[in-house]
């Protein structure tokens, strides 16, 4: 997300770019505060960034129907996305499966 935001015009990067790289990062900060926490809490963080990134999955979308972000990028990002909302998915089905541990 980050390294995107370079090729970018200065509108696009301080506009809707910049409020993608900050849910990306909320994101990255509550995937790793639910790694630490116990199992209440991390179900809240997982349930937070799994919200949040499908806002983050929109405004991607958005931004390559702008054309502000070419196909190739939007391929890659979203791939990364897919990928990640698989995992957080797949680790809150383990904790509420699992009520024991």
């Amino acid at each position: 997300m980050y390294q995107t935001g370079n090729k970018l015009t200065k509108r696009d990067k301080l506009g809707i770019h910049a409020q993608i790289e900050n849910i990306a990062l909320e994101i990255m900060s509550d995937i790793i505060n639910a790694s630490i926490s116990n199992k209440i809490l991390k179900q809240t963080y997982l349930e937070h960034s799994r919200t949040s990134l499908e806002i983050l999955k929109h405004l991607v979308r958005t931004e390559y129907e702008l054309k502000i972000i070419d196909q190739k990028t939007y391929i890659r990002i979203e791939g990364l996305l897919i990928e990640t909302s698989k995992q957080i998915n797949g680790w809150l089905k383990y904790i509420t499966q699992n009520p024991t541990k």
